[in-house]
């Protein structure tokens, strides 16, 4: 279902923008799945997936976990990279849909315990972002709830001994000839020296050693070799004690030099390579905290200008700052905000419009942003209204206080562009996701399950978006329908409202989507 001011606007980021003939909707299919888990197998909390994210390349996934773990893995379906690139760049149709291979994990964080507040700090990766690459090494940063790390992952040689000296028949096979063999080869006890010592190498060579004809063919100098190559993990720089809250954002800025990571109340703004300094240039905390009406749940930097970012708050507002008017970006550029008709406010209005994540599109002008109940879709030119609302949660507002209940209306869900723009996508329950197609009139609403059958469940076609009043009045009818059966998903099914779907990342550049189920991670193309 697609509502808007004004329907879905024509080509967002689409490189033919005045092409009136909506895009087709993709096929969907299973590609591959990591860590799928088994019939009735439990599954363990440290091993669930919390953040997903593609290297800008779509060469490299990372996956980080509850655990403080980081997964990395590679492409590696037949074609070299180079090949591969000008294939996607001239939208060639590519036979072989990209494949990725388990390539190494780390530790990135362990538990920790800050004793002046009495605090546990939990080791779970609350996000991963991948830095420009150098000399072949690839970096990113991950962090959980107080502590940023920068990690270089490169390729090293594993280096081995070989030849070493070895006597079968002196003490039993395989022993080592030692020196003192030679020095006492009969293991009888050990000769004193003069001074009242034992024999060792500077001493004389015991009296009753006799070299054999032609040397010790067995002793020789062991040798160091490499054959293989291993990719080693290295934490570069750690960027501790600048939030009081928890973090929940990261971003890497344009100019790869900089980045920052928002908590509930501040944004600072960090050099990558000074680790022991930050700068703060967001701080929504009042005087009073009996005050505090909002707090930050996400901010993300402009892909192209440096000096622009832009934050998403409680109030399901986003806020556009530069950061060229002034050192600390208390006064905002823009802010979008859709406002609420009036007589529409009741308990649950402020909670379902906190925002959880925010992305900007590669084409700049467009931001996707993700409450509990929808996706919706602005133009950094128009502040009043989205011009595209696509609804996932709708068939839930009748039971929202049993999510209430069970804290599932507080549920983060993370949401993203394709890589051309056309198509947004963002998790639902049940191991469900959904794709909607954002050029105009197009009438793609995919909705797909997190498994080796994605497309076993059927949704009806969505309706053609239509006026404000009369998308209004069809949403009204569909509340009527959803009361009936308040349990009941698009399908006729009973959500399970402990199987989420918070986690997704999009290939850069072909229509595959990463997705975490649980401790699984799948992948599907199109």
């Amino acid at each position: 279902m697609i509502s808007g001011a004004s329907g879905v606007p024509a080509g967002v980021g689409a490189p033919d923008a005045t092409s009136s003939a909506p895009l087709p909707a993709l096929e969907w299919k299973f590609s591959q799945v990591f860590g799928e888990r088994a019939i009735g197998e439990e599954v363990q909390e440290v091993d669930i997936i919390s953040a997903i994210e593609f290297d800008k390349t779509g060469e490299h996934l990372a996956t980080g976990d509850r655990g403080g773990r980081v997964v990395l893995f590679e492409r590696t379906d037949g074609r070299d990279q180079r090949t591969r690139r000008e294939l996607e760049k001239a939208n060639t149709v590519v036979s072989r849909h990209p494949e990725y291979r388990y390539s190494t994990e780390f530790q990135s964080h362990e538990p920790e315990f800050d004793y002046l507040k009495s605090l546990e700090i939990e080791e779970k990766i609350n996000k991963i972002r991948w830095c420009q690459t150098a000399n072949a090494a690839q970096f990113l940063l991950s962090t959980n709830d107080k502590t940023i790390k920068l990690w270089k992952v490169t390729e090293k040689k594993v280096k081995q001994v070989k030849n070493l000296n070895v006597d079968p028949g002196a003490r039993g096979n395989g022993s080592l000839l030692t020196n003192s063999m030679l020095l006492n080869p009969k293991g009888l006890a050990p000769r004193l020296s003069s001074n009242g010592g034992p024999v060792t190498r500077s001493s004389v060579i015991s009296q009753d050693f006799v070299f054999p004809p032609g040397g010790i063919p067995s002793l020789h100098l062991p040798s160091v070799w490499s054959n293989e190559m291993t990719l080693v993990a290295r934490c570069r720089r750690v960027y501790a004690n600048a939030h009081a809250y928890h973090i929940n954002s990261i971003s890497n800025n344009s100019d790869f030099e900089t980045y920052i990571s928002a908590d509930d109340l501040r944004i600072n703004l960090w050099n990558l390579e000074v680790s022991d300094q930050s700068f703060n240039i967001v701080d929504i905390k009042p005087t009073n905290m009996e005050d505090l009406t909002e707090v930050i749940t996400s901010a993300e930097f402009h892909p192209t200008h440096c000096n622009v970012l832009a934050y998403s708050s409680s109030k399901g507002s986003i806020r556009l700052i530069d950061m060229r008017q002034s050192a600390l970006c208390d006064r905002h550029s823009k802010v979008f905000e859709e406002t609420d008709p009036s007589g529409s406010r009741s308990f649950f209005t402020e909670i379902i419009a906190s925002i959880s994540d925010i992305k900007f599109a590669r084409g700049d002008r467009y931001i996707l942003s993700r409450d509990y109940m929808s996706l919706k879709l602005w133009d950094v030119n128009m502040e009043s209204a989205p011009v595209a609302t696509f609804k996932v949660h709708e068939h839930l507002r009748p039971k929202l206080c049993d999510l209430y209940e069970n804290d599932s209306i507080f549920d983060k869900f993370e949401c993203c562009f394709s890589g051309d723009g056309m198509r947004v996508a963002t998790g639902s329950y049940s191991n469900l996701f959904r794709v909607f197609g954002a050029t105009s009139g197009s009438e793609e609403a995919s909705t797909l399950e997190a498994s080796k059958t994605p497309n076993r469940r059927v949704v009806t076609p969505p309706s053609k978006p239509g006026s404000r009043l009369a998308n209004l009045a069809r949403g009204r009818r569909d509340n009527r329908r959803g009361s009936e059966s308040p349990g009941a998903d698009l399908n006729g099914g009973v959500h399970d409202f402990t199987s989420k779907l918070l986690h997704l990342a999009w290939h850069p550049a072909a229509n595959v989507i990463a997705c975490a189920a649980s401790n699984s991670l799948y992948m599907y193309y199109a």
